[in-house]
């Protein structure tokens, strides 16, 4: 069963029109006027960095399996290959 309405109304609602502003750009234009205004106040500081070597992914962001790379079974010596029981 769906969760009902919350304070601001059902999931469904409130997603479509999340999704509707990311996709008209809302939610740039209210990014862009937030960084205007802290900036005419001088409250950036736009020398910031970030450097990637000091910022972790997690092993998954990067495509790799759940779990470790796949175990490889060992691979029979050439003295064992002739010597099965048969």
């Amino acid at each position: 069963m769906a969760p009902g309405p919350g304070p601001v109304g059902p999931y469904k609602t409130c997603y479509h029109r999340f999704a509707q502003w990311e996709a008209d750009g809302t939610w740039d234009r209210i990014l862009q006027h937030l960084q205007a205004e802290a900036d005419a106040a001088g409250d950036l500081d736009w020398r910031g960095q970030i450097d990637s070597t000091i910022v972790r992914a997690h092993q998954h962001a990067a495509g790799a399996r759940k779990g470790g790379s796949p175990r490889r079974t060992p691979a029979r010596s050439r003295a064992s290959a002739g010597h099965e029981a048969g």
